[in-house]
């Protein structure tokens, strides 16, 4: 292994989780639940990735208990009785290969394509029913229906805790519901779930702050975050340092543990003046650990394979620096750990010439 990837494979340790080493495996959505049940090939894919030298695993998107939360009906569930026991079998799968888990869970709010998901006929939930273009297809969600939505948050975090999770991970990214709260061109509500940047994070504290009264104090809580949005790739939810720290505080003071960065490429900087990434400005700011994720060991970003490219191979030299420079503390790995099982290992023995380049497959054939 290069000395310059040590840290990648030192234990991580916090007051309330405990690592073996630093790869985490990044939520990929997949399409292999019938009905939004995971089966036992899901146990066994997340298995394999912890015996491949995977620490922690955070799930693909797994939805809320609401009638419009899911995109498709093979994307998994996490409520009913025979998802959550589903679930059940992927959490002592992965404890047995000596790995831990986190469910992420997730709403798409108006990126849901109704007629190939489930419930078709009902409309989409959205903060105000607009979409990023200003086309209005829905009503607002009203302050009831969003008081429900944070309920199901809560309600499918305690059912993580119950069932062996060790934490949970929500998912305030990449333009669906929660990340619709945050972007002002999608939220245009006059009550307290709307306004100014700070005012826009309500429903996102509010979610975080009823899953901590759901689980104790003692549970972890992930927050996945992104500047970009699937339907804008060079949007950006704070312009600056001052701006990302307003956005912040709330989320922090909600409850808070980790923050998951999503970045398209984890080695560019996120404002200028600074070679600090997304991950490594949330860092300073909060002083709360932080994952990051982006490209990792890989050229090209996850589009690129959308588009018939390859993505290449990339050095992890810089990766191993900044960790030593302390500007994160996690690494989230996706697609080089979706078609390589023993990634981590390979990197840890330097073995860098069995990484394979992340070839243009659709990401639902991948298992």
């Amino acid at each position: 292994m290069s000395n310059k990837l040590d840290k990648l494979f030192t234990e991580y340790k916090s007051d309330k989780l405990t690592l073996k080493n630093r790869v985490v495996m990044a939520p990929m959505t997949r399409f292999f639940s019938p009905d939004g049940v995971p089966g036992q090939n899901v146990a066994e894919y997340y298995r394999r990735r912890v015996e491949g030298g995977t620490s922690l695993i955070i799930t693909e998107g797994t939805t809320v208990n609401d009638p419009v939360a899911s995109p498709h009906p093979n994307v998994p569930h996490f409520h009913g009785e025979a998802a959550l026991a589903g679930w059940k079998d992927v959490v002592d799968a992965v404890h047995e290969a000596g790995g831990k888990i986190m469910p992420q869970i997730w709403h798409v709010g108006m990126a849901r394509r109704a007629k190939e998901a489930p419930n078709p006929e009902l409309p989409n939930a959205s903060p105000s029913g607009i979409l990023h273009n200003e086309k209005k297809i829905a009503e607002p969600l009203t302050e009831a229906e969003v008081g429900a939505l944070v309920k199901a948050y809560a309600d499918a975090a305690a059912a993580a805790q119950k069932i062996g999770f060790d934490g949970v991970e929500v998912h305030g990214a990449h333009g669906y519901l929660i990340d619709q709260f945050f972007w002002e061109q999608m939220n245009r509500r006059d009550d307290q779930y709307g306004g100014d940047m700070v005012l826009r994070t309500n429903f996102a504290a509010e979610i975080v702050k009823a899953i901590r009264a759901a689980v104790g104090e003692e549970y972890p809580i992930i927050f996945r975050f992104s500047q970009w949005k699937q339907q804008d790739y060079e949007a950006k939810l704070a312009q600056n340092p001052e701006e990302l720290e307003a956005f912040l505080k709330p989320l922090a003071d909600a409850g808070v543990d980790i923050f998951h960065c999503s970045t398209r490429r984890y080695w560019e900087p996120e404002f200028e003046g600074s070679t600090l990434n997304l991950a490594g400005w949330v860092k300073k700011i909060t002083g709360l650990p932080t994952i990051t994720v982006g490209s990792v060991g890989l050229v090209n970003d996850m589009m690129s394979a959308f588009k018939g490219e390859d993505s290449g191979t990339r050095s992890l030299d810089d990766l191993g620096e900044r960790l030593d420079a302390d500007e994160f503390d996690l690494v989230a790995v996706g697609r080089a750990l979706i078609q390589d099982a023993n990634w981590p290992t390979k990197v840890k023995e330097g073995r860098m010439d069995e990484l394979q380049d992340y070839s243009a497959k659709a990401l639902s054939e991948l298992v």
